[in-house]
């Protein structure tokens, strides 16, 4: 292993403020785009870099503990004068937030990824490699076309081709399996098209239950009670949310529902994807409100998600 002073340094902004690849600007964390972003670690071996990771104080639980993240340094009005004081080999800046894209331009380093900021529109704008990912902010048929992985488009705004590799949680639980299932049924308040009815969850809890030991969601409001809550099930069912990317993260098997977002953005080996049985062209739409009577969430079927568990359950666990 090199020593540190000659490890390259390499600074990863991403607090969490903006979509990477959506067009958001609302400023909430998006707790499940900084555990996603992760993936890149995979291009910092900790031999060959020390990593300094710049995040919001909500995402610190997501990433402290890390061994691919040598440096986690929480957003403060004192952090952009540290970071402008210091030097980098390479600054990676996945905020397109136009004050966060100022400071990152200004900190000292030989190579820069992700976006920058113009000086005449004061608007980001992509550093090589990542026109196509600030593409998807401005045309929204844009992503949709061309289906690829979340992780996909980040290795690519790296200079990098993706092959698989996965999300890297720093949280370790220590939970043993206590639940055959999970349902992870809530969402956060910034999308909410993306959930499936409350009923719908109440028919398949009723449906399972008689047969396997079914846990509705805890602890969604502590991260690291969330994250061992769902270390504790065997499996899975969850919205396109948080929860289904920190599954796959600690590897579980995982069943996601997918409606007015993109399925094929999230990749796992052990992700199941279940969309909406209808030919909408507005399928996916990445809206936040819907023009149809009964949002396309609405026409996943119990039974369809029920066989699918089953199916599934049938090959990991023996049925009582």
């Amino acid at each position: 292993m090199l020593t540190d002073d000659k490890r390259k340094r390499v600074l990863i902004i991403k607090p969490g403020y903006s979509e990477t690849l959506d067009p958001d600007d609302s400023g909430v964390v998006s707790l499940g785009d900084i555990l996603r972003t992760t993936v890149i670690l995979h291009l910092f071996p900790s031999d060959q870099y020390h990593v300094t990771w710049l995040t919001d104080k909500k995402g610190i639980p997501l990433l402290k503990g890390n061994p691919h993240i040598h440096r986690l340094l929480s957003v403060n009005p004192f952090t952009p004068h540290l970071l402008l004081s210091e030097w980098f080999d390479i600054v990676v800046n996945f905020e397109k937030e136009p004050g966060i894209c100022a400071v990152s331009d200004r900190i000292p380093a030989w190579r820069r990824y992700g976006f920058r900021l113009d000086p005449k529109t004061h608007s980001a704008v992509a550093y090589d490699h990542s026109d196509e990912a600030l593409s998807f902010t401005t045309d929204s048929g844009a992503k949709r076309r061309k289906a690829k992985s979340w992780s996909e488009i980040l290795y690519e705004m790296l200079g990098h081709k993706y092959a698989g590799q996965s999300y890297l949680l720093g949280y370790r639980p220590r939970a043993e399996v206590r639940f055959e299932v999970g349902l992870n049924h809530l969402i956060g308040k910034k999308f909410p098209l993306k959930r499936w009815p409350e009923a719908h969850w109440q028919q398949l809890h009723d449906r399972l239950s008689p047969q396997y030991s079914v846990c509705w969601q805890q602890s969604d409001n502590d991260i690291e009670g969330y994250i061992e809550w769902i270390a504790s099930c065997r499996m899975l069912v969850t919205n396109d949310s948080l929860g289904l990317h920190i599954a796959l993260a600690l590897g579980m098997p995982v069943i996601a529902l997918f409606g007015p977002t993109i399925s094929t953005e999230v990749a796992g080996k052990n992700l199941i994807r279940i969309t909406p049985p209808l030919d909408w062209d507005c399928i996916p739409c990445m809206k936040e409100s819907c023009h149809e009577a009964q949002p396309c969430m609405t026409h996943i079927s119990v039974e369809s998600v029920y066989q699918t568990i089953l199916q599934q359950l049938s090959g990991t666990i023996c049925t009582p």
